[in-house]
């Protein structure tokens, strides 16, 4: 669960703004100006994650930001891993033949402008 919140990174990104002059990176980021955070990046560093844009299920868990970092950490992360963690099995154990209904790359994502990743639709066939 951790590996795929880490790999697919729900929210894309983050605007902030400075509150004071921070030094980064050899760079100056002045008050005032606004910062875009990649959480896609953050999740594909090669300096945080061995192999990062292979998706490994064996990955050790931790690390990623898929819900944020500190104060702007999302208050319903946990409800969220929780869900994942009863419905997918729960789904798989009621319904053991579900299958995507078309081919994976079929499968229609929310346009790249939307700020939450995302199937648009997932079609979906089982044997009764």
């Amino acid at each position: 669960m951790e590996e795929l919140l880490r790999y697919l990174s729900v929210a894309k990104q983050f605007f902030r703004v400075a509150l004071e002059d921070v030094e980064l990176g050899g760079h100056t980021i002045k008050a005032g100006s606004t910062v875009i955070l990649s959480m896609s990046a953050a999740n594909r560093d090669p300096d945080r994650f061995t192999d990062p844009h292979k998706l490994d299920l064996h990955r050790q868990k931790g690390g990623h930001l898929a819900f944020g970092h500190g104060i702007h950490q999302c208050l319903g992360q946990q409800l969220a891993r929780v869900e994942m963690r009863v419905a997918f099995p729960a789904l798989v154990n009621r319904f053991p033949t579900l299958r995507l209904a078309v081919p994976a790359d079929q499968v229609a994502l929310r346009p790249e402008t939307a700020d939450i990743y995302g199937v648009k639709s997932l079609p979906v066939t089982w044997d009764a």
